[in-house]
């Protein structure tokens, strides 16, 4: 079998976007690597979602304090795309300084090929929206990052989406979070993202709240997790992210995997596991052996 043709990596806006208009919400797991990202894919997800707490977990093993730069984040994008056919939606943070690093960092997002891109209104250095201490920028700066986020893309001749985040609402409460995403809404992204969600009581407020396109990120282990990809349908959102399920799940399995290791001396009995098959079926290794040995000197 051929290996399928590469989708062009400035495409992956314009397909995100009409798998948006289908009116069917989108279900975008999180992969802190490319190789996740090639799980989600074969899993039969229409999007996959690089988080920056898995990008810098994957990187440095470091928790996500604002540790990674610019350029390693576009660099996880980047690799992440390259490795899947499917839209990558992309953690840019705070846009990683003034409107000038706004612009560039929209432009090396474009680049990498992200299909999304999501930009918070924190103060820089940030941290992850689910832990406490969250510092904002005022409202209007983080409309005017937003602004500049979007000339650049019109700059560029892009039409990736642009997503607005709010880490508003633990800080400051759920009225404070809507104000802000409606101004943001105001400012020309394309889609409104209240981050920090922990209960079922705080989605709904934020779908009551927002008439604007809007997408919700489903942590696990929150009592906001007990809803179903149905139920946020029927709630307005088009994009779910399901930021840790992966990781969370995947670092669950490798300490286990250690510990009977480190206990029996053997991998014997490791559970559960996948074949040395099937992984070279995962990383395409059939695809780029057909490929190498059509170009390969013969005798």
């Amino acid at each position: 079998m051929s290996n399928p043709p590469l989708p062009p990596l400035m495409a992956a806006a314009s397909r995100l976007r009409a798998r948006l208009a289908d009116g069917k919400i989108v279900a975008a797991p999180g992969a802190p690597d490319a190789l996740t990202a090639r799980l989600v894919e074969k899993a039969g997800f229409d999007a996959v979602y690089m988080t920056g707490l898995g990008a810098t977990a994957a990187r440095v093993g470091q928790p996500d304090l604002s540790i990674l730069t610019q350029t390693e984040m576009a660099d996880h994008a980047r690799a992440m795309v390259r490795a899947v056919g499917i839209p990558v939606i992309a953690d840019a943070d705070t846009g990683y300084g003034g409107p000038l690093n706004m612009r560039r960092t929209v432009r090396e997002y474009i680049q990498a090929g992200a299909g999304a891109m999501h930009i918070e209104d924190q103060i820089s250095p940030k941290r992850c929206g689910q832990l406490s201490g969250v510092r904002l920028v005022t409202r209007q700066e983080g409309v005017l990052r937003l602004k500049a986020a979007v000339e650049a893309r019109a700059e560029a001749g892009s039409d990736v989406v642009i997503i607005g985040r709010t880490d508003a609402l633990q800080p400051e409460g759920l009225d404070a979070a809507l104000d802000r995403a409606r101004a943001y809404a105001d400012a020309g992204v394309d889609l409104l993202f209240v981050d920090g969600v922990k209960t079922r009581k705080e989605v709904e407020g934020i779908a009551a709240g927002l008439d604007a396109p809007k997408i919700v990120s489903i942590v696990d282990g929150t009592d906001a997790a007990n809803l179903t990809l149905s139920d946020l349908q029927q709630m307005g959102f088009c994009m779910a992210l399901y930021a840790v399920t992966t990781l969370f799940t995947a670092a669950a399995a490798v300490r286990s995997a250690l510990d009977h290791l480190k206990a029996q001396g053997s991998p014997q009995g490791i559970a559960p596991q996948i074949s040395y098959a099937e992984f070279c079926e995962i990383v395409g290794l059939a695809e780029f052996q057909e490929f190498a040995h059509r170009h390969e000197t013969v005798g």
